[in-house]
């Protein structure tokens, strides 16, 4: 046994000052320097730094363009203006996401339609998709949640053989991988939010990449008006509109983020790789814990990665502690020290804004299945170990909370789990 749980009175299992174990995003004085040189020279509007982002953003995810936008946001409603969306359209969703992922759909007069997750990837299930293809059905948002991809070889498959555009949304797993392909290359165009809290974190912004140019300028023509100009389009059907966006909105990237941007980017993957040691380490001492597995690929066996491990979660099996509820579960483990949150993004299917909707069994059940768990920045093996330790210590003293077990609330979670 570990211990007496610090729920009940007993000394919490995490000592050691965290110090920089968390500490996200890394500024350093290259990032302060880019910032402040477009400060000084009031260039905090203009675009000459955010292309120059573009074009090593497009080199670094292997695509033909990148188009930087406000906000991850912004961007996915530009990659479905890209795709062609419009009025009357239906557009596949997952419901337990930020609502970012499904709502820029109902900007454009489209309705999005849920489709179920997962219970190991969560993410979207191929096997519940074709049902819910209707004959207005034009494109698939599929997003890598918690930065686990998505089975893209299924969905792919099913996309091409209805004619369905296929989004990807790649804000939480920025750089991963699926069968040692890039996340965000799949797809007809892909969009993402480098937010402060992503693993790729520019402070607030976000990406559209595409190797369509079609897609690439109509995502100009809607919301990057200094660039809808007649110098800068090919597509026919786009010339006779140049001067004015279609959109009626203005999307462009702030250039101190494009600045912090070009830095930070020149670092991510070597800190994505430190990342991914921390948070293996961390799982590999629980790997044959009752009642908790790991949310994650196997990376050897798959060639696919986390990513930054975006919001790192954990998947719970109360049936394997007695049926312990996740809500007390987590306030144990959150007494040892350790971060353990309870839930996921609640279903926005269920919301009275997208309903009525078909029920999605997965979907509203995984609140009480899955937790945020510690999202390591630093390979720190002592420190970890102490919350490898209140996690086990939790676990082999289930049976103690039983007794006075609350249970779970009726919602798991929130609707902005996740930001953009």
């Amino acid at each position: 046994m570990t211990g007496k749980l610090a729920l009940q009175g007993g000394p919490k299992a995490v000592t050691l000052p965290p110090e920089n174990l968390f500490t996200w995003p890394i500024v350093t004085a290259d990032d302060e320097a880019a910032v402040l040189e477009v400060l000084r020279r009031g260039a905090m509007s203009g675009t000459d730094v955010t292309q120059a982002f573009e074009k090593e953003f497009a080199q670094w995810q292997g695509t033909t363009y990148a188009l930087g936008h406000c906000n991850g946001t912004a961007a996915i409603l530009g990659a479905l203006f890209g795709c062609g969306i419009q009025q009357g359209d239906e557009v596949l969703c997952i419901s337990t996401v930020y609502w970012a992922a499904a709502l820029p759909v109902r900007t454009l007069g489209a309705t999005p339609i849920f489709v179920d997750i997962d219970p190991q990837t969560l993410c979207m299930d191929p096997a519940d998709i074709e049902h819910r293809i209707t004959e207005r059905t034009r494109a698939l948002i599929v997003v890598h949640n918690y930065a686990h991809p998505a089975d893209l070889d299924p969905i792919l498959e099913i996309a091409r053989r209805h004619g369905l555009k296929l989004i990807e949304d790649v804000s939480h797993a920025q750089g991963g991988l699926y069968k040692g392909r890039k996340l965000g290359t799949f797809g007809d165009v892909a969009a993402m939010s480098l937010m402060t809290g992503k693993s790729l974190a520019i402070g607030e912004g976000g990406m559209l990449v595409t190797n369509d140019t079609q897609i690439y300028e109509r995502a100009i023509a809607y919301g990057h008006y200094e660039r809808f100009t007649a110098g800068n389009i090919t597509t026919p059907d786009l010339q006779c509109y140049v001067g004015l966006p279609l959109g009626g909105v203005k999307h462009r990237m702030h250039q101190l983020s494009s600045a912090m941007g070009r830095v930070q980017l020149r670092e991510y993957d070597a800190r994505c790789v430190e990342i991914r040691q921390a948070m293996n380490y961390f799982w590999d001492q629980l790997a044959e814990v009752p009642g908790l597995r790991a949310h994650r690929v196997d990376e050897a066996a798959t060639r696919s990665t986390m990513a930054g491990w975006y919001a790192a979660h954990g998947l719970y099996y109360p049936e394997e502690l007695g049926g312990l509820s996740i809500t007390r579960f987590a306030a144990a483990v959150q007494a040892e020290g350790a971060p353990c949150q309870p839930g996921a993004n609640l279903p926005l299917h269920q919301h009275r804004l997208l309903s009525p909707q078909l029920p999605l069994p997965v979907s509203e059940g995984i609140g009480r299945r899955t937790f945020f768990c510690p999202w390591f920045k630093k390979f720190q093996p002592e420190k970890i170990e102490e919350y490898v330790l209140a996690y086990r210590k939790v676990v082999e003293n289930a049976h103690q909370l039983l007794a006075d077990d609350p249970g779970d609330p009726s919602a798991m979670g929130s609707y902005s789990s996740s930001r953009r």
